[in-house]
Formats: C-alpha cells, structure tokens, sequence
C-alpha cells in the first residue's frame, strides 16, 4: 500500500507560473492575445442567438458584440486589479438566456411591428432588469453575506460544485463538434496532440510553444482550412445547420462591421424598469454568483494560490455586481460571470499569471473599438471553439475532483453526498433543458412569466443544483462527527484573510488600498 499512497497537495506543483509571476514580456503579450481569442466564442455565440429575436440587423448585431467584449475587458481589468485578483477573464453569461428569452417574449414588446424598434425596446428592458438586479449583487458581495454564506462550504461540498462548473457545460462540447465534423474533429485531436504529446518539443530556443499557444496555432491552422472548405463550395446545398456551424462567412460580421466604433453607456437610449423583468434577471445573478464561485475555486487552484477566504470571496462577487450594473449600462444584453474556458487555459498552458489576464484585457478593449478586426476574429466557427471546450471544460471539472484529496473518500456519508450532488446536478438541468427543446417553454410554466423564468434559470443550472444539494447535505448529515471527513481541519484556515500568510501575498488590493479598505 505504501507505494500507491500520494499525499494531499495545497498547490499543483508542475505549473511554470503562478498568480504573482510573470512570463518573459513578448510571451506575456501573446498568452494575454490567446485569452481574447478564446473568449471570443461565448462573446460572439449570444449576440448571435438573440439578437435576431428581438428584431435587430446584422449590424445590431456586430454592435453588440462589440459592446460585450468592449464592458468584458473592463469587467476583467476591475476583477484583476481590485476584486478576486485572480487571473480570471470576466465575459458575457449564457446563465441569463431564460430571463432574456422571457423579457424578448413580453406582449407588449412583441406588440411592437417595426423590427429595429422592438430591438430597441427589447434592449432597453434588458438593461433595465439588469441594473435592478445588479444591485442584489452589488448588496450581497459589499456586506459580506456571501462570504458569510461561504461559510457552510467544504472541500467535498466545493468538489461537485466546481467539477459541474466544468462537466454541466457539456452540450457546448463534443454536441456542437458533431454540428461540422470535419473541423471540429481535427481541431480536437490537434489540441491534445500538440498541447500533450508534443509539448516537450521546443523549435525555438527554450519556450515550449505547443505547450504555451496551443489555442493560437490549432485555431489559426483549423480556421485556414474551414476558410478553404468555404471558398472551395465544400458547404454548397448543404442543410443549414451545417451552413451556420461550418462557413467562414455566415454572419456578415466583417460587412457590417464599422471600422471604428467606441461602445458608450445608454447607447440604445433610456433603460425601462419592469418589476417582473427585474425579478426574474435576479435568478440569473443568483445563478452566475454560484458558478463564478466554483470558477474562482478552480482559478485559484490552478494559479497555485490559496483558496480564497471569504472576504476576498464577497469582494470579487461585489466588484462582478458592478460589472453586471456597466452591463446594463452599456447594454451588453446579457451579464457577466467567470469564463470558464479562460480558467481551464490556466492548466492547458500551465501560466495562472495575474500580467497575462491583465494584458487580455486590454486586447478585448482594443479590438471592441476597432470594428473590423474585432469581427474578422469573430468569424471563426463555433465548432473550433467547441473542440477547445472539450478540453478545457474537462480540465475545470477534473479541478473540481481534486479538493476530494483533502477529504475521507472511504466514507459512505462522503460518497452518498458526493454521488447524489454530481448525478442531480446534470440530471435535473437536463430535464428542465429538455423543455426548452419539445415545449418550447421551461418545465415551470405557470401565468406568473416572472416566476416561470425565476425557477427555471435556478434548475437550469448545473452548479447551482449542485451546490444546494451538496451544501445541504453536508452540513444537515451527521456533520459533527465528520469534519475530518468532509475536510474541515484544513479547510478552515481559509475562511478568513488571516488564516493563512500567504493569503496577504495572493490577495492584497494594489496602490496601497488595503490601509483604505483593510480585511475583515
């Protein structure tokens, strides 16, 4: 037995840069620029979707797009520099479709017969709703309920709730790779050849470049081909959904794109208030708060950074309300939470660098503004970035799965609560999902919309599902007797700033703002 024991580690120990290192500077810059272009695929897929819903053009369309990444860069730049301070990218949340879909469905915005004015209007309630509810987040991160509420966690209740931040994104993967096979599949054996097989091979001095940009060079390699399938006629008379997934030139962006554009708060005009909109985009905020939590779990693990303690934890959900209030703002049409495929690159390229996220930033800001290049970058199918989702998505989960080394895995309670969490937490989104395929309307449908749309984006939710189940159980179910079990001795040190030495180290605000805004 002795030779299989493997003890439990704090921190990965075989990642090349942490939190508080930084790459060479012309390796930073190009890592930060991998991180803008992985970002690009959620950034661009729900504009994409719902826009045309509400009525908008392709150039609405190309517009909001360039405001989601334009308010993503800021979003990050805040987390990074005064929230978390994790290297954690911000972008735009697919956790607010349902409260969208309602508000887009209102009678009296589908009363509306002129199209760009029921995208107007359609756009205007959306920022409405999210402002309200931005406020709920703002409140429950400033007074540190939500790190009073993180109280209750453990590494077996995080375990499910981070492994489902990764494996209940599933149907963005291989479903997706399997809309355009042909690209799709050579994407995803060329990113585990490259960054796995080959990453020991280093062509140029001592970088390790398949390990370190194996996004840059199997998207630059993939996108060249699927541009030559294109122009070639290889899509010609094929079914649609082919047509979407697979063309290089489907969406008009690059056309309709203007060369330059600066995204501007109430660019669409005056937000509208609704309570019931606002009611039901809370459930969203709920929502995204609960996977960012994981993906804040997942990001710190592998930056080789401590846990974050509940007060860094309240801060960086405060700092991602503000976020979700310049979402409103500006109207990015959807709110912000942690990108889950920008945490999984941290482990792909094994750089949890804070200077590299930063720098991404910065790139988001830049080509938000400069329309064309922006939307020549959007323009890559959906089915690459499916492929990357395969890996990375994989990678978050698997992350997840470790906090199970600091607890009793020979326990039947353990097991019982981890098997329970992990089964629901898939299993109960998808048979609220399925409602959106064969219904068209979610599993709760009652005459109260608001309602309707306000459970339906709790249960949708795979994370969140997980973390009420686990949390629940693990502090109800002989919780005295198992706190070795569940993982509490060493847990419990990172409940406060102080816990731990290196927390001040990972943790503390720059400029010397901790003397304004001390740990509490």
């Amino acid at each position: 037995m002795a030779d299989i024991i493997n003890l439990p580690m704090e921190q990965l120990q075989d990642l090349e840069y942490c939190i508080d290192s930084n790459p060479p500077w012309a390796e930073t810059i190009i890592l930060a620029f991998q991180n803008y272009i992985l970002m690009l695929g959620t950034t661009v897929m729900i504009p994409v979707a719902l826009v045309p819903l509400m009525g908008g053009s392709d150039g609405d369309k190309i517009r909001v797009i360039q405001t989601l990444l334009f308010v993503s860069g800021i979003n990050t730049l805040l987390q990074a520099l005064f929230g978390t301070r994790l290297p954690a990218v911000v972008g735009g949340s697919s956790a607010y479709l349902v409260p969208i879909l309602y508000i887009i469905g209102d009678s009296s915005l589908q009363r509306i017969t002129e199209p760009h004015e029921r995208f107007l209007q359609s756009m205007r309630a959306t920022q409405g709703a999210l402002i309200v509810a931005a406020s709920l987040q703002i409140i429950l991160g400033y007074s540190q309920v939500w790190g009073l509420f993180s109280r209750f966690f453990s590494p077996l209740g995080m375990a499910p709730v981070v492994g489902l931040v990764g494996l209940g994104l599933f149907e963005r993967g291989f479903p997706v790779v399997g809309n355009c096979v042909e690209i799709g599949i050579p994407m995803l054996l060329l990113v585990i050849g490259l960054s796995q097989y080959l990453k020991h091979i280093r062509p140029f001095k001592d970088v390790p470049i398949f390990e370190r940009f194996p996004v840059l060079i199997c998207v630059t390699i993939i996108w060249a081909y699927s541009h030559v399938l294109t122009a070639g006629g290889a899509y010609k008379n094929r079914p649609n959904v082919t047509q979407v997934s697979c063309r290089t030139d489907k969406a008009n962006l690059i056309y309709d794109a203007p060369w330059f554009k600066f995204p501007y708060p109430l660019q669409w005009g005056a937000p509208t208030f609704s309570a019931g909109h606002s009611f039901a985009m809370m459930s969203a905020v709920l929502v995204s708060m609960i996977e960012s939590t994981g993906a804040y779990q997942a990001a710190s693990r592998l930056a080789i950074a401590t846990p974050p303690p509940a007060y860094v934890l309240s801060r960086g959900i405060g700092w991602q309300g503000i976020g979700i209030l310049l979402d409103g703002l500006f109207g990015t049409l959807t709110g912000s939470t942690v990108s889950v495929e920008n945490v999984g690159l941290l482990g792909l390229t094994r750089v949890g660098s804070r200077r590299v996220v930063q720098i991404s930033a910065g790139f988001m800001i830049f080509f938000a503004t400069m329309g064309k290049f922006g939307a020549l970058f959007a323009s890559i199918p959906f089915p690459i970035f499916a492929a990357l989702y395969c890996v990375l998505f994989g990678l978050v989960a698997s992350v997840g799965l470790s906090f199970l080394q600091f607890t009793n895995m020979n326990s039947m309670r353990n097991l019982f609560i981890l098997g329970i969490s992990l089964f629901l937490g898939i299993s109960v989104p998808q048979y609220f999902n399925n409602f959106w395929l064969t219904a068209h309307h979610g599993a709760v449908h009652t005459r109260a919309g608001w309602f309707d749309a306000f459970l339906n984006t709790i249960f949708a939710s795979p994370p969140t599902v997980g973390l009420i189940v686990a949390v629940v159980l693990d502090n109800t179910l002989e919780v005295e007797k198992s706190k070795k079990d569940r993982g509490m001795p060493w847990w419990v040190k990172f409940r406060t700033f102080r816990g731990d030495n290196r927390n001040e180290e990972f943790y503390t605000l720059p400029f010397n703002l901790n003397r304004f805004f001390p740990p509490t």
